[in-house]
This record gives structure tokens, sequence and C-alpha cells, in this order.
């Protein structure tokens, strides 16, 4: 494959501008998410006055949000973090499917990438595995994944 053209993003993406879009519900779990994806941007070398955390009441109110952000081009990536933790009523299935949904319009739309770091689980156990103990920790993941795009972007773009 020497022949071939590869293009990778890196963990890198100096001087990018982020927004994390932070959900206060189940907030137990999602500010070890926010913690997480405030970790990986700074370790990897994104300035803290490069990222501005934005907080709305609920994951369902994330989407409208990002795309607010990503209409006034001031960043290259949103991070949105959250939980959605099943119950006993088909309010789970409406509030995660649509949260995707709308996200991946806003990214598609704008251009935007965005890291997806709201939880979709089936207990609270599995929201605090994934907030940094057995299963890693998914803002994090998020982060590190909006950092990669903003780097394979640059590299497309004309």
């Amino acid at each position: 494959m020497t022949d071939v053209t590869m293009l990778e993003g890196e963990f890198r993406a100096e001087g990018a501008r982020f927004a994390v879009v932070v959900s206060r519900f189940n907030s137990f779990v999602v500010e070890n998410l926010l913690t997480g994806a405030m970790d990986a941007l700074t370790r990897h070398g994104v300035a803290r006055s490069d990222i501005t955390v934005v907080r709305v009441p609920g994951a369902w109110e994330i989407p409208l949000t990002a795309q607010r952000l990503a209409a006034t081009r001031r960043f290259d990536a949103i991070v949105a973090v959250g939980a959605v933790i099943r119950g006993g009523t088909p309010h789970f299935e409406y509030v995660a499917g649509e949260t995707v949904k709308g996200l991946a319009q806003v990214t598609l739309a704008h251009g935007v990438p965005i890291g997806f770091g709201v939880l979709t689980v089936d207990s609270i156990e599995q929201a605090i595995e994934r907030a940094g103990t057995k299963a890693g920790n998914k803002g994090a993941e998020a982060a590190l994944s909006a950092m990669e795009m903003v780097s394979l972007l640059r590299k497309i773009a004309p």
C-alpha cells in the first residue's frame, strides 16, 4: 500500500477551539464525563482558553445547543456529554434516539465534528462503569474523537 495516499487524524489540534456541551441531568455521572473530556483535551495540547463549556438541562437539549454553537463558526469541534439511563417507560428510547439523530444532523449540516459522549445505558451501574471505571471514560473518548476529526478535516481542507 505504499502507492496509496492515506489520510488519518491525530490526537493533536493545536489552536483548535472546542465547545463541550454538558447535560446537568444525571450529573453524578456526567460530571465525570466532563472531567474526562477536559483532561483529554488539555493533555493533548488544547489550551483551556480554547475550550468553552456549555451546560444544558438534559440530553434532549444537547442537539439544539450544538446546532447554535456550530452555526457561530467559532468552534472547530463540539464534544457532547450526557447520560440517558433506561427506566420503566419508553422515555429512554425517545430521548436517546432523538439526541443521536439530532447530533448527526448538526454535524452534517454544519460540517463541524461532534464527539459523542452521551451515554445511553440500561442501568446506573453501566453509566458509572462508562464514566471512568471499568469501561474507561466515554467523555475522554468523545474528546479524543473530536480532536482526531479536527486534525483529519484540516488535512482534507482545500
